[in-house]
Order: structure tokens, then sequence, then C-alpha cells
């Protein structure tokens, strides 16, 4: 018999934004409440539907969990630690 799967429970933390993303929420942090960061942001994108700009900001943005690079790994594999900050990083200039 398998054992059944156990549900990752959501974690609160923070989403902070800069550059073009925080221009393009209209805030520089909000609160998250997910399991995973393709969770959080996918929640982000929901509250921020209003805001057409946001979404093609985001998808060329890199991500920070609490400090960590996430690089190309797959965002639904990230899990968000309960107290947690995502840090939302669009291309810099000049970098």
């Amino acid at each position: 018999m398998a054992a059944p799967e156990t549900a990752v429970a959501p974690a609160a933390g923070t989403i902070r934004y800069w550059a073009a993303a925080k221009a393009a929420a209209g805030t520089a942090e909000e609160p998250y409440r997910a399991a995973t960061l393709a969770d959080a942001l996918a929640a982000a994108r929901e509250r921020h539907a209003r805001e057409p700009e946001f979404a093609r900001v985001l998808r060329r943005c890199s991500f920070l969990v609490d400090g960590t690079p996430v690089g190309t790994r797959d965002h639904s594999a990230v899990p968000l630690p309960d107290g947690g900050t995502v840090e939302v990083l669009p291309p810099f200039a000049g970098g």
C-alpha cells in the first residue's frame, strides 16, 4: 500500500519588488501565503491583473528566496519558508 501524499502547508512571508517590478506592482512589498514560488507568483499575478505591465515585467525577473538565487529551477519546485522573503529583481542596466 502506497503512503498517502502529504500536502505542503502554505507559508507566510514577504515579496519585495525592485525597480521596474516595484513600479509595475505599485508597491515595494506585499505578503505571500504560498507553499512554492510558483504559487506565490501566481497569486501576485492575480492580485495585479489590472496592471498588465506587471505580468510582462515578472517574466523577465530573477528571484531570490531568503537570499538564495532561484536561477533556472522550476518555480513549482522552490519551497517557500514561513517568514521568508522573495526578492523580485528585474534586469538592471549595466548588468
